[in-house]
């Protein structure tokens, strides 16, 4: 039976929205006694100088409604850098401030406003890049740094009609890396390199049709131009180091390790790399000796540690967020001596007790098997049951602390979160079997994990639900429309319901990546565009229909959602659109929103699933 919904303010669920977790940390390459990190300890997400020595924090940013966009220490550990926008729409400007408090100052002061795809600060501190996406065009520029610390001239070094994206500066500040997609079209990358003084190309590197290449980062050791990047060529993202000057390039051979492998750091020394694999969904870390070519594991806990990581100063420890299920995000230290959890850092208190996910899989229409978190409630099934697809698409939901989910579970729902096709770590066939066709093979996984969940009896087939945020939001209302007699409702936040109004209202960025994921504009795809876009199926939609969507959102634009909640109510159907104004990060940043948002979906499910009793 599902439990009434827990209005009162201390309720269980409430709680683990308002435990305050750790997000982000970064140490000063040069300076390692000073960091900075990123938590909710004020109730919204902001900033903290860190003394490492001592732990002891000072908060540097109080933005309204929470600080979501990243900061990043400069290697010093004087200045922060970070982009200025209005109201979370991340559209702006780079600014930077002192990391002790102080007047903020232009980092990208005459160009025009712009939506970021990367950046980066050369170790020395000479300079700063980054790549500026607008309308129609990608725009490669650098900052010069003086040795005071002054900001320099502003230049660009390269533009493309393609998507750009990485912004890697060298440790010298002489070269910067770059993703491009002027090969291909799509989501597989070249890599090019860029003469910071010049402007000039001086090397690139390609794999091939149908394989990409992703930038992890450049060595940290002057005079060493190496990048270390990632290739997909043998059907999973395998690390190589590549010199961009000689063409010298050589792959990480690390033996009898299954999954997909991505670097999180590189040891100020330049002897180690820190990387994990993660293989159906699960994460495992590793130490790669680049002397020797051992490979070690890691021990820790059992759940998802994420790329925010540090080595510490003396490099005997390796500073980690670590989180699952049931715990929120909390920063560990791991010996790279014993290759043990030694600390924990700084802790997330207060969790109530929750209950844990467990690993399933199931065939999807053509056989693919696809992998899934469930939880259930205690007693016996079958119950109401939420079916969440994560944002992306191009991500991958591991063993983390969800309130939301935990949410669902405490009022007697069964939670299915599925990592559908489009997700990365599965292999490359995997993520780009919906490039082209958006929404027809995710669907096709969505309606897989309900088929699954009633043949084992832990669930209602007239009491299941959709929801998910961004991508995952798309993939609720397009759900809903192309399947129609599976599902009691949707819920869907921050959401696409028109791609190709999408397309004319969304920042540079964004706009450049829907042309890559559909290979066309809408003028060139217009059929796919119109099978693809949730808009098209609202006339045979049966069940009651859920938006919560921010107004200064530049990723899933509002306008979008406006027509679309005039098209449902123009064929009768029954929706509710939730607006807040802030942009496309803000649930993420404010606890009080995202406790909020949760409330609507959890007295959303509650009405239907009382309408369905009395129907």
């Amino acid at each position: 039976m599902v439990e009434e919904v827990q209005l009162n303010d201390n309720a269980k669920w409430k709680q683990r929205f308002r435990v305050a977790g750790f997000y982000s940390a970064q140490i000063a390459q040069l300076k390692t006694e000073q960091g900075i990190i990123a938590s909710n300890l004020s109730g919204t997400l902001q900033w903290y100088r860190w003394d490492v020595p001592s732990n002891d924090l000072h908060q540097i940013t109080n933005t309204e409604g929470g600080h979501p966009s990243n900061l990043m220490l400069s290697p010093d550990g004087h200045w922060v850098y970070y982009l200025e926008d209005h109201k979370g729409d991340e559209v702006g400007h780079y600014m930077r401030m002192p990391v002790t408090g102080g007047d903020a100052e232009f980092v990208t002061a005459g160009i025009l406003p712009f939506s970021p795809f990367g950046c980066s600060i050369s170790r020395c501190g000479s300079h700063f890049s980054f790549v500026a996406s607008y309308e129609d065009r990608f725009e490669l520029y650098c900052v010069d740094i003086a040795r005071n610390s002054e900001i320099g001239n502003l230049r660009k070094l390269h533009s493309s009609k393609q998507v750009m994206s990485g912004a890697q500066l060298s440790s010298d500040g002489a070269l910067v890396f770059i993703e491009t997609a002027e090969k291909t079209g799509n989501l597989d990358y070249a890599l090019q390199v860029f003469e910071v003084s010049t402007g000039k190309m001086v090397s690139e590197l390609w794999d091939g049709e149908g394989n990409a290449l992703e930038i992890m980062m450049v060595s940290p050791v002057p005079g060493d131009p190496r990048l270390l990047a990632t290739t997909n060529e043998s059907g999973t993202e395998t690390l190589f180091l590549w010199n961009p000057l000689t063409g010298e390039r050589s792959d990480l051979s690390v033996e009898n390790i299954s999954g997909s492998i991505r670097a999180y750091n590189w040891s100020p020394n330049g002897n180690q790399i820190l990387f994990r694999t993660i293989h159906s969904a699960i994460q495992q870390l590793y130490l790669h000796n680049l002397n020797t070519g051992e490979t070690t594991q890691l021990h820790y806990p059992d759940g998802t540690c994420f790329g925010c990581s540090c080595f510490a100063a003396e490099g005997n420890e390796i500073l980690i967020l670590w989180t699952d299920a049931s715990h929120a995000l909390s920063l560990i230290a791991l010996s790279t001596i014993s290759n043990e959890m030694t600390r924990t850092v700084f802790s997330a208190q207060g969790v109530p007790p929750g209950h844990k996910w467990k690993s399933v899989k199931f065939p999807s229409s053509d056989g693919e098997i696809i992998q899934g978190w469930l939880a259930t409630p205690d007693g016996k099934g079958p119950f109401p049951t939420i079916i969440e697809t994560h944002g992306g698409p191009a991500a991958v939901q591991t063993n983390t602390f969800h309130p939301e989910g935990q949410a669902w579970v405490d009022h007697g729902f069964a939670f299915l979160t599925i990592n559908y096709r489009g997700s990365i770590t599965f292999g490359s066939c995997f993520e780009q079997k919906i490039w082209g066709n958006p929404g027809h093979w995710e669907g096709e996984d969505v309606v897989a994990s309900r088929t699954w969940l009633v043949e084992q009896k832990i669930t209602k087939p007239d009491a299941v639900f959709l929801t998910g945020l961004s991508y995952g939001g798309y993939l609720t209302l397009l759900c809903v429309g192309k399947y129609p007699d599976l599902w009691a409702g949707g819920m869907a936040e921050i959401a696409i319901s028109d791609w190709v109004v999408s397309y004319e209202d969304s920042a540079g960025a964004l706009r450049g990546y829907q042309v890559a994921l559909f290979g066309g504009t809408p003028d060139e795809k217009a059929k796919q565009y119109a099978i693809s876009s949730p808009i098209t199926y609202t006339k045979q939609i049966k069940s009651p229909v859920q938006i919560i969507q921010g107004k200064q959102d530049t990723r899933t634009p509002a306008r979008a959602i406006i027509e679309y909640e005039a098209r449902m109510i123009e064929f009768g159907k029954k929706i509710e659109v939730h607006w807040f104004e802030a942009g496309h990060l803000a649930s993420f940043s404010s606890i009080d929103l995202a406790i909020q948002n949760q409330e609507l979906k959890l007295n959303f499910a509650f009405r239907v699933l009382g309408d369905k009793k009395g129907s």
